[in-house]
Order: structure tokens, then C-alpha cells, then sequence
């Protein structure tokens, strides 16, 4: 049996059709919020930025079920939102900021974006997803692609989706809805099919039986504006699309309306593939309490570092900076790197270095630590070490080039990747500039605003 495979997986057979995961994160930012104060489960929340003192223009980036039954919804001005659903709470999490008159019977909670807290989960959520699958391709911040056809089969499909979110649920305390198909759209349909905590599986030959009775919104890449269009052409459905002459599309869409077609019909030929290159690896874990001694803490940085040069290895991958991570209580996320003077693979120097990182944190109370490798070049060369330049000792980052980053601000060009755009044929067009990043349960596209994780293992 291959390793991470189910217990009576038999792999040696052969494999005819694909089995692809879309995961996708339930209302990913509020339940990010929830686990920092437990107090707001079952409660409406919404997450987003523009009401905070001196800002005037802003957007939900998520809310909660429970808000959007009061018509909160994602990308939606932050006024309009508050108005549909007051604040209970106030609008930051300093005492001193608190208004006594939106503390009375009010109906909902206000936090804004927190986005170094929610890159935190879910890097721990990206690990679970790498552990469970040979392929994974980070889509945004809270969902991703898994090709697990040589961890499963068809039979079992089903129980494997539920160790994955149960892993989720169990680990890390967020939901996620998953959706398994042989198509990577077919897949995305689907774990949106039965939000939120949802697990909906789409066998071989099901598809088209799967799609049809769907509206045409539903379709993977049609917007509002296409849906539209495509009524005014008399389909309704997907159904009406995959049995329509496609000409008619192609003439209005382009080859674009060739591929609509094709989704609607259940053909999707894509691989899940990953996004490139990582420009980092890192590996965090997490204590059951806060601890405040000293060995417990080192001995896990010993062991991430481990972990991660190890990674480095295996990949071929050299490295230019290494960094440590320190989350203090409540969730305060702290980063210390330091650049070297080139490109090494040399795990005792990864350890020796993120431990000094460490020092500065050694008496303190710290819920959670991490190492990770950055800057990584790709290359067949002979291992390189830093043995020959240890008179001197490895340069702090040039603040030029390289500032270090202050107490808990986590960069986004370290700890995390840029968001990719997403795969979808029309994207949203809210104006990036002025509104924040909407988590994928929002049913936006990701802006520029909102980060991923795909540098992350």
C-alpha cells in the first residue's frame, strides 16, 4: 500500500480516472475570529475593514451565515452591511475604543482583517492538505486543489474527504467543505453544492447528471454578467447548455464559449498542478497550552529546522534566508529572519541560526513556533555550505533590501505567497483599490489584496 493511502487501498491496479479534492474553507476569516474568541460561535459576524477611525471607503470581506441572514454578503460596502446588522461589539479590540451605545441589544459582531492571524491558521491547514496529498495546487487563502488518485480510490473517495475535514476540524478547529470529482470543476461545483461543513462526491459517469439541473451561475467560471447573457440566449441551466448546438456560444464568447460548453458537459482535461516554484518552505506547530519554559520551545525549533532543511533537500532546493516564527498570546505573530551571504544547503547552520533567532523570545510565553527557508534557487549543483565563511558571522538583513520585521507584523513576502487569481473564467470586478479581499466563500474572486499560501508546504 502506498504511504498516506487508506487501510485496504489496493494501488496496484490501475487507476482510469482521476480523483480531484476542492477544499474550500467556510466563511474562512470568521472562523479565524471564532477560534481566537469562542464567544462569537453561532453569533453573526462580519469580517472586513473601512469602519476603523479615519477610514471612510471599505467592504465585508466575509460574514458569517448567521449575518447573511440579515442580507450581509461579501464585497458589500461596509455601511450598508453594519446597518443590515449593527454592532454588538466594538469596532476594534482595544477597551478604549469601545462606544457604550453599540453595546446594547444590538445583533452582530464587527472585527476587521486580520490577515496575519488568518495566514497563520491556515498555514496549518495547508500542511494537513500536502499530507494528504501527492498533488496540491493553493488556489487562495482558504481553498485548494488535491489530485489524491494514488491515495484513494473511488470506492472509498468518500471516507477519505471525511478523514481530511475531520484532520481540519480536529487540528486546526476550522470547517471546510469538500467536493470530489474527476474534473477539477466538476470538483469545485461540488464543494460548494452543500455549504457550510459540506461533503459532496461526484463519481466517474455522474457529472453530467450532476451539472444539468444546475442554474447556469453555477457553471465553474460564469459570472453574473455571462449568466445573463446566456438567458438571454434561453439557457437556463447547464443542463440547456450542454445539449444547446455550441456554435451560437462560440460566436458570442469567443473560444471562451467553447470551453463553457465543454464545463457543462462535465469535460475538463486540466491537471492539478502546482503553482510553480515555492519561494519558501516552512513547518509551524503548535503547543496545547502556552508554554513559557525554555527546552520544550527549542526542541521544537530544533526539530521545524530539521524538518524544513530536510525539505530543502528533497526538493533540490537552496535557500538565502532563514526565519523564525513566534505566535504569542492571544494570537500575536511575531518574524525574525536572517539573509546569509549565498545559497546553502546546510542544516546545522538552519538550526544554529533559528535558535539565535529564537533567543529573543526564550522567556516568554509562546502558543506556537515555526522555522522556515526563503529566497530558494532551483538548481543541480554540489551541496553548498557556509562552513567557509564561518569567521564571520551571518550578516542581520540589510534594511535597504531586507528590512526585519517588527513585533507581531508577519510579511507578506515571507511567511506567505501572493494570492493567485484564481482559475475562473470571469472574475469579479470590484475595485480592488478600495475594498478588501473576500475570502472564497464569498463567491468573489480573490483581489489583489487577499494572500495565499502557496509557499507554504
Amino acid at each position: 500500500m502506498v504511504e498516506g493511502s487508506l487501510p485496504g487501498v489496493d494501488r496496484e491496479r490501475e487507476t482510469d480516472e482521476r480523483i480531484v479534492c476542492h477544499v474550500d474553507a467556510d466563511c474562512f476569516y470568521a472562523s479565524c475570529e471564532r477560534l481566537r474568541e469562542p464567544e462569537l460561535r453561532g453569533e453573526p459576524v462580519v469580517v472586513g475593514m473601512g469602519y476603523e477611525p479615519g477610514d471612510t471607503i471599505g467592504a465585508v470581506a466575509t460574514a458569517s451565515y448567521e449575518a447573511r441572514e440579515f442580507g450581509v454578503e461579501s464585497a458589500q460596502a461596509i455601511s450598508s452591511a453594519l446597518e443590515r446588522l449593527p454592532r454588538r461589539a466594538a469596532l476594534s479590540r482595544d477597551a478604549d475604543d469601545h462606544d457604550p451605545d453599540l453595546t446594547r441589544e444590538e445583533t452582530g459582531f464587527y472585527r476587521p482583517v486580520d490577515m496575519d492571524y488568518y495566514e497563520s491558521i491556515a498555514s496549518e491547514v495547508r500542511e494537513i492538505l500536502h499530507e494528504c496529498a501527492d498533488v496540491v495546487r493553493e488556489v487562495s487563502i482558504d481553498e485548494a486543489y488535491l489530485d489524491v488518485t494514488e491515495r484513494t480510490a473511488w470506492e472509498v473517495a468518500d471516507g477519505f474527504a471525511r478523514h481530511v475535514k475531520d484532520r481540519i476540524r480536529r487540528e486546526v478547529g476550522v470547517t471546510v467543505s469538500v467536493g470530489v470529482a474527476p474534473t477539477m470543476s466538476a470538483a469545485k461545483i461540488a464543494s460548494d453544492f452543500d455549504k457550510p461543513d459540506g461533503l459532496t462526491v461526484v463519481r466517474p459517469g455522474e457529472i453530467r447528471e450532476f451539472l444539468a439541473p444546475l442554474e447556469v451561475e453555477l457553471i465553474h467560471g460564469v459570472g453574473p454578467v455571462t449568466a445573463r447573457e446566456l438567458r438571454e440566449m434561453g439557457l437556463e441551466t447547464a443542463g440547456d447548455v450542454a445539449v444547446t448546438d455550441p456554435e451560437p456560444l462560440i460566436d458570442r464568447f469567443g473560444e471562451r464559449g467553447r470551453e463553457l460548453y465543454q464545463r457543462a458537459r462535465g469535460n475538463d482535461d486540466r491537471q492539478v498542478e502546482p503553482k510553480g516554484e515555492p519561494k519558501s518552505f516552512s513547518r509551524e506547530s503548535a503547543f496545547p497550552e502556552p508554554v513559557s519554559e525554555a527546552e520544550p520551545k527549542y526542541d521544537q525549533i530544533e526539530t521545524l529546522a530539521g524538518a524544513v532543511a530536510d525539505r530543502a533537500q528533497r526538493e533540490g532546493a537552496l535557500y538565502r534566508t532563514v526565519g523564525v516564527k513566534a505566535v504569542t498570546p492571544p494570537y500575536d505573530v511575531n518574524t525574525r529572519e536572517r539573509s546569509l551571504p549565498g545559497p546553502v544547503d546546510d542544516p546545522e547552520l538552519v538550526e544554529r541560526i533559528a535558535r539565535d533567532l529564537f533567543a529573543e523570545f526564550e522567556s516568554e510565553s509562546v502558543r506556537k513556533v515555526g522555522v522556515r527557508v526563503a529566497n530558494l534557487e532551483f538548481a543541480a549543483v554540489d551541496q553548498a555550505s557556509l562552513d567557509g565563511w564561518d569567521s564571520q558571522p551571518a550578516p542581520e538583513p540589510d534594511e535597504s533590501t531586507s528590512p526585519p520585521v517588527e513585533a507581531g507584523q508577519a510579511s507578506l513576502d515571507g511567511w506567505d505567497g501572493q494570492h493567485e487569481a484564481g482559475d475562473a473564467l470571469e472574475s469579479n470586478t470590484n475595485d480592488a483599490s478600495s475594498q478588501p479581499a473576500t475570502d472564497g466563500d464569498g463567491g468573489t474572486s480573490p483581489s489583489n489584496g487577499q494572500a495565499s499560501l502557496t509557499d507554504f508546504e
